[in-house]
Parts: structure tokens; sequence; C-alpha cells
């Protein structure tokens, strides 16, 4: 693996925040560490859509961002491809020009990050036909189930690679409560809050937390001043329909839409929050349930997706059934019985499992094969 030479091929690498430009941010990272220990030889990061690089995560002249220029971004990733021993595609949208540089150079080897919906839904055929010459590095047992269900892959074309920590996260020793965000969303230090991350789209309604605003009217007949904070962007459809359910069970004093958050200040509403849920169907891996648990939150998610090697088969936090509005209640009820921060040891096998350092490992095998 010494001499090999590493094209990385993304859609976003620094410009967005969500899961899947995490994963290529850690990525990037990775690369620069494996060729700092001297084991591959090279490495390049060409993004379609950044502009500049994040310099804690990549060296200067690995890295180009293409700002959306899609031509130019092709016709480079073609050349380099060429000269590459592996490349590594962050998404499946990107597998023309694997395909491309495929023809010209059969023996290459190129990998797929699978992520989630993005590889269960509906392929061109001339894809999933790409898809039998590859290798996919799946972040999940469930994801990689799916690919085989969906378009029929060889399970020995799958190996699992479960998403990891963030390379600079430090487990907190404060227990306090950010006072920034208590003023900012003028709560006291004794009401109990409720988080959930994610992006609200009227596209990908899986998430779970219209059922949570669904359960909430048993769970505030024991925490009446409980506050539900739902972090992320929502679109104009999904805010109207979110809204509407609030309105409709009287929550407005209890149900906080923050919209988009910066990444740089969701750990402090980690750190704000007692229990973090997100009763999802559909989720590929759930980079915010780990990093709900590393910061000493009470994690509950949905047993039917990717969650549960997040939450490692429950041993992170409490898996249940996301249909179920009632026993969603009583779980998150049970949850805030519990004082955050009284298990150490959660935080502790987060970190040990999920860390970066177990990542680069688990890549560095996967690259040597």
């Amino acid at each position: 693996m010494k001499n090999r030479k590493v094209l990385f091929l993304s859609l976003h690498t620094f410009s967005l925040t969500g899961g899947i430009e995490k994963v290529s941010k850690t990525f990037a990272k990775t690369l620069d560490d494996l060729k700092a220990s001297a084991q591959i030889k090279s490495y390049q990061v060409l993004s379609m859509y950044d502009d500049q690089p994040d310099l804690a995560y990549v060296a200067k002249d690995s890295f180009k961002g293409y700002h959306g220029k899609k031509t130019a971004f092709g016709l480079t990733a073609i050349k380099a491809g060429l000269k590459a021993d592996v490349i590594i595609l962050s998404h499946v949208h990107l597998l023309l020009f694997a395909r491309i540089i495929k023809m010209l150079k059969p023996g290459v080897r190129i990998v797929l990050f699978a992520h989630g919906i993005e590889i269960w839904n509906a392929l061109a055929g001339w894809k999933k036909q790409m898809l039998t010459r590859i290798e996919i590095w799946a972040v999940s047992r469930y994801t990689a189930d799916q690919i085989i269900l969906h378009h029929g892959i060889a399970e020995s074309q799958i190996k699992v690679l479960n998403n990891c920590l963030d390379p600079y996260f430090k487990l907190e020793k404060s227990v306090s409560k950010p006072a920034s965000l208590l003023t900012k969303y003028r709560i006291n230090n004794n009401q109990k809050v409720l988080l959930t991350i994610c992006r609200l789209s009227s596209s990908e309604q899986y998430k779970g937390y219209d059922l949570v605003i669904e359960c909430l009217a048993q769970v505030i007949k024991i925490y009446p001043d409980l506050v539900y904070l739902l972090v992320g962007k929502a679109d104009q459809a999904e805010l109207a329909r979110i809204n509407k359910l609030i309105a409709q069970s009287s929550l407005q004093k209890n149900v906080i839409l923050t919209g988009f958050v910066a990444n740089d200040e969701l750990a402090l509403h980690y750190q704000l929050a007692d229990v973090f849920v997100m009763p999802s169907k559909a989720e590929g891996f759930g980079l915010v349930f780990i990093e709900a648990a590393a910061y000493g939150c009470t994690v509950l998610g949905g047993n039917t997706d990717g969650s549960s090697d997040a939450l490692m088969d429950g041993k992170l936090g409490t898996l249940l059934n996301p249909n179920d509005v009632i026993a969603i209640g009583e779980a998150i009820i049970t949850s805030l019985q519990k004082e955050k921060h009284q298990s150490k040891t959660t935080q502790k096998l987060c970190f040990e499992t999920f860390g970066y350092k177990q990542y680069q490992e688990k890549v560095s095998n996967l690259l040597l094969v």
C-alpha cells in the first residue's frame, strides 16, 4: 500500500454540514494522515461543489474544489483517475466518472461509499451494472443489506465501514448546560430538553420527529415545562406541516424549531439536551446518534434501520419501534428520569468504538485488501 496513489472524488466536502459531507471530510483527513505516516504514497481530493478546503483536514496541495463547474471537475477527475491506483467515490452520483475511467483503465480499483437512501432508490441500468464491477463500503449492516436486496449485489463485494466521530472530537468534562443557549432559548437550568438534529425535508419524512411531536402530549403531563429542540434546516412544505402539528396539539410553548445551526454550535446543543431522540425508519447510519452519545445524552433511535449499528444494538442507547407513538412517549419519559452524564461508561464506549483512531485503522486495513 505504501506505493499506492489514492484519488478521492466527492460532491461536497467542506461546503455543507450533512452526514455525507461529514464522512467525506473525515475521510479526507484519514487520507492525509495515511500519507503522513507513509502508508500511502499520495492522495488527491477533488470536490465538485467546494471552493476552499479546511486545512485542518486536508493538505492544500492535495485538494481542488470546482465550485460547481462540472465539466472541469469531470475532465480533471478522469485525467487523475488514469494515474491513480485506487479511486474512491463519496456518492453514487459520481459513478459516471468511474465508468469512464474503468473503460480506459480496466484494472483500476474503484470503491464507492454507500450511505443510505441515495443508493437504495431506483438506479439507472448502467449504474446497477457498475455496482457489480466495483467495491462498496457501506456505512452500516442495514445499508449493505438494502444494496443486496434492491440491486442484487453479491455480499462479497460489500464491506461495512461504520462512520466515526470527528477527528478533533474530545470528550467533554463539563456537565453544565451552556448558559448562552439557556439564554437564547429562554430555558432555565432545571427544564428537561429533548433534541433532534436532522434536515426537515418534505421528500424525506422518515426521521420520526413528527411522531415525537405527536407523543409529547403524554410526556408533558409529567414534564409540563419540557422543551423539544428540533434543529435543522426545513423546506417550506415541511415547515408548514410541522407547525400545523405543533398547533393542533397546542405545543407552541414546548417545541422550538431552531432552523439551521452552524456546525460549531451543534456541540452546545448536544450539551444542552438531556435526551436525543430520532426514531427514524430509514437511517443509513446516523452520525448524530454517536455524537449525542459521546456528549452524554441518553439516546433513543429506531430499531428497523442503520440506527442499530450506531447504537451498537442497544449498548449506546435505546432502540424502539419507530411506528409506535405510545412506546416512543414512554421511552422519552423513562429516559428523562435519568441524570445526564450519570454514566461515563457509555461515553467511553462510544469513543472507543467510533473514535477517529479506530476508523483510520479500519480504512488502512480496507485499503490493504
